[in-house]
């Protein structure tokens, strides 16, 4: 049986999971807080901002995966959504990036103490994509899309796309990265959009691929 208050939190943002999956994702979530007490890695330190914030953005993510894909998080930093992702898709390769030395070996072993195929690489990600290729980049909190997309452009040809996880001020972010020009050779469209919480603006996750690229279809 899962913390009743873990339960009370998934009842009350209407989130249903398996009781094996419900388990591994508290027994993440009591990891990433026990670490928290020696990094700085969450805020969100009670089953209601977890569950409300984190899962709601790793649920909505989940789906987009398709089954056989090789993904990674850039920028991990408290493996989110990278190791909630790996949970709730098993049949997805997930990999997380994460430059800071410190979270690097927390998350390998966070996803050791879980017994997840996730592998660790404590490197930016530019220097990954050097030497691995990936279908999906995912990303939360880890920069504009201007930023974002400055960083991918030279790597595309190791990325078949690009989903990233964001807040409302996204439309502001898309204002500033055309008038930089980033998506001159960029298509963009919103994946899904969802509500963040009662009286609340919405989430968005959006999707980043090449010009004149077929992308896979689910």
């Amino acid at each position: 049986m899962i913390d009743p208050e873990f339960a009370a939190a998934l009842q009350h943002y209407g989130f249903e999971l398996p009781e094996k999956k419900a388990a591994q994702i508290e027994a993440y979530a009591r990891l990433l807080w026990q670490w928290n007490e020696q990094l700085n890695l969450t805020r969100h330190d009670t089953w209601d901002k977890f569950v409300g914030r984190d899962l709601r953005d790793c649920l909505q993510l989940a789906p987009l995966i398709h089954a056989g894909e090789d993904v990674l998080d850039l920028g991990s930093g408290n493996g989110i959504p990278g190791i909630p992702l790996a949970i709730l898709r098993p049949d997805v390769n997930v990999s997380l990036a994460e430059s800071v030395g410190k979270r690097a070996k927390v998350l390998d072993e966070i996803v050791a103490e879980l017994s997840l195929p996730v592998a660790v690489y404590a490197a930016r990600g530019e220097d990954i994509l050097e030497d691995f290729r990936f279908t999906t980049v995912v990303n939360r909190a880890v920069g504009s899309l201007l930023k974002l997309c400055q960083w991918v452009e030279p790597h595309w040809s190791s990325i078949d796309r690009m989903l990233t996880i964001k807040g409302p001020k996204w439309v502001d972010e898309r204002g500033e990265a055309r008038h930089h020009g980033a998506f001159n050779n960029l298509q963009l469209r919103v994946a899904v959009s969802y509500p963040l919480g009662e009286g609340e603006s919405e989430g968005v996750i959006l999707q980043l691929w090449p010009k004149g690229r077929e992308l896979a279809k689910s």
